[in-house]
């Protein structure tokens, strides 16, 4: 049974920093591509970065710059390392694994087979 869990959100005020951890379980599958996704009170789940098996990443054009996607394959673990936050990077943040649905890593939620319960991240102005 796949289990991803988030870790790491909390409130922030703006310009502060949250380092997201995510452990994952019953999944070793390290050439699979994963990421973060985050959703907002009334809008709909998006992509913030994605990496892939050779550890290549994507970013939103949003966080590009802010944050940082990585992974600890030895200990099943996705990071986001998000520094110079602002409010509107509000949100509950969810860590996927895409399960090989598309051979490339991408940002499109329906890409992804497995899903965490996602971690809230504030950040007050």
């Amino acid at each position: 049974q796949v289990q991803l869990v988030e870790t790491g959100g909390g409130s922030v005020q703006a310009g502060g920093s949250l380092r997201l951890s995510c452990v994952a379980s019953g999944y070793t599958d390290n050439s699979d591509y994963m990421a973060w996704f985050r959703q907002a009170p009334g809008k709909e789940r998006e992509g913030v970065a994605a990496i892939d098996g050779g550890d290549a990443t994507i970013y939103d054009q949003s966080v590009k710059g802010r944050f940082t996607i990585s992974r600890d394959k030895a200990k099943n673990t996705l990071y986001l390392q998000m520094n110079a936050l602002r409010p509107e990077d509000t949100a509950m943040y969810y860590c996927a694994a895409g399960g090989h649905v598309v051979p490339i890593a991408t940002l499109i939620h329906v890409d992804y087979t497995y899903w965490g319960r996602g971690t809230q991240v504030t950040v007050s102005s």
